[in-house]
């Protein structure tokens, strides 16, 4: 097999004699604070303005610990717990207006190009209660397996190794859709009560992303999305190429199908008039593995901090045929295989016929990123951190979330001659150092404290009252 290197410059050359004390990320809190203040109008509403407690809550995401409201109160100068909650639950912003802000930035930042793409992935977010919208009993990536939590649909946009949230949905179960009583206590909007696949909000952030002017050349997406044929051709009739990752069981025809109405066998029963096709498919595993030696081809799909992430290639052209459709669909089918053989991914495209093989393991590729980015949003933004129950709180939490995303991309990208290494956690832990800290002293240790024995003492005044009319019942 011969040897094929994307031509992609080292992105983990640090630049050799830095002023460190004078670059540009000594100033990453006044970069942080002009940074939000673009948004500023967007947390002012006829009768309230809510910007300074925007302000106080998206440093609280970057400065606490833990991003529940007490820590955050108690790291953030002037800030209150109980605004901060008012803020994100109550406050009637919209969070939508700010997350379209920040696709507009993230499509200013990021290198166009053919490379850019919109990558859609869903993430879980764990509870134990039944309140929170949008709970149930259901799959949960992040624990791999069943369990008690809340599921959003993301749109990611990349570029390289760069990317970003730029939109998001709330997935409604079944189980809530169907007791518009109890969404309504959620405050759900009545046009989102309604039954939408995961698949169908995955569109939905499409359209949108398109409708705002984000510009990608590409959809990705996982096994999930990739195993549903209906996702996938109404990508391809808006016009959309896709990288969907398909899984192991899929069937593919290695050559046209064949479509045929077959004769008639019998003078009984009405005539066939759907048409079936003339040769059998195959398996995608199985068609990998008859693939010979020389079918595969070694390819460097991007470099890592290990050194360059190579690994060997089958791509063949096939046929799909979801069995209503008056014509068989062409695509490619992408076989990546580690080089010790342990692995194998399978990928439908449904690129132009003379893309090259090098460019399509690349967007294969590229799904990595999106964990990564629900890594940084996780760890060092407080994606999953949140102390809401309704509609509106989670879409404003995800919304301040994203702006602090977007922020970590644009400081990135600004420092990438000098800092190429330079991550999330970096510039969480330069903002913790540079923002303006609530004073530590004696008197404000004897405050926090009080107000937690005040919440400890309301806790068990709330329980012995609850067991007193058990009790009495």
């Amino acid at each position: 097999m011969g040897s094929i290197t994307t031509a992609r410059p080292n992105i983990y050359q640090a630049k050799k004699g830095v002023d460190h004390d004078n670059s540009p990320l000594a100033g990453a809190a006044h970069g942080f604070d002009n940074y939000i203040s673009n948004f500023k109008g967007f947390f002012r509403t006829r009768t309230r303005d809510c910007a300074d407690q925007g302000a106080r809550y998206l440093k609280g995401l970057v400065q606490a610990e833990k991003r529940n409201m007490e820590r955050m109160a108690e790291a953030v100068p002037d800030a209150d717990e109980q605004s901060l909650q008012h803020f994100l639950s109550s406050s009637p912003w919209d969070a939508d207006a700010v997350i379209g802000k920040v696709a507009e930035r993230s499509n200013e930042v990021l290198q166009d190009g053919e490379d850019r793409c919109l990558l859609i992935d869903e993430t879980s977010f764990i509870k134990k209660g039944t309140h929170s919208v949008g709970v149930a009993r259901q799959w949960s990536g992040t624990l791999g397996k069943v369990d008690n939590c809340q599921v959003g649909v993301f749109g990611v946009l990349g570029h390289g190794i760069h990317a970003t949230p730029i939109d998001c949905r709330l997935y409604l179960p079944k189980s809530w859709v169907e007791d518009p009583e109890r969404c309504e206590r959620a405050g759900v909007p009545l046009d989102r009560i309604v039954l939408l696949r995961k698949q169908d909000l995955a569109l939905e952030i499409v359209d949108t992303a398109r409708q705002r002017g984000v510009s990608f050349s590409w959809v990705g997406c996982d096994g999930f999305y990739g195993k549903d044929p209906g996702f996938l051709r109404a990508l391809d009739r808006r016009g959309e190429f896709f990288v969907a990752d398909v899984h192991k069981d899929q069937m593919v025809w290695t050559e046209d199908p064949g479509l045929q109405i077959p004769p008639r066998t019998s003078s009984r029963g009405r005539p066939p008039e759907k048409p079936k096709a003339r040769i059998p498919p195959i398996r995608v595993d199985k068609l990998a593995d008859q693939a010979p030696s020389s079918a595969w081809q070694r390819v460097t799909v991007r470099e890592t901090t290990k050194g360059d992430l190579v690994v060997d290639v089958l791509h063949k052209q096939v046929w799909l045929w979801d069995g209503e459709e008056p014509l068989p669909q062409q695509w490619h089918l992408i076989v990546r295989r580690e080089l010790d053989g342990s692995k194998l991914k399978y990928t439908l495209s449904n690129f132009p016929a003379d893309t090259p093989v090098e460019h399509l393991a690349y967007a294969q590729a590229q799904r990595y990123w999106v964990e990564r980015a629900f890594q940084d949003a996780k760890q060092n933004c407080g994606l999953d951190d949140y102390q809401v129950r309704g509609w509106l709180g989670w879409h404003h939490h995800m919304a301040l979330v994203m702006m602090a995303m977007e922020f970590m991309l644009e400081e990135r990208l600004k420092n990438q001659a000098i800092y190429p290494l330079l991550t999330c956690a970096d510039i969480v832990s330069l903002l913790r150092y540079f923002l303006p800290k609530r004073a530590v002293t004696e008197e404000e240790i004897l405050r926090q404290m009080t107000i937690r024995h005040k919440k400890r003492q309301s806790a068990i005044d709330s329980a012995r009252k609850l067991q007193t009319r058990r009790l009495a019942a």
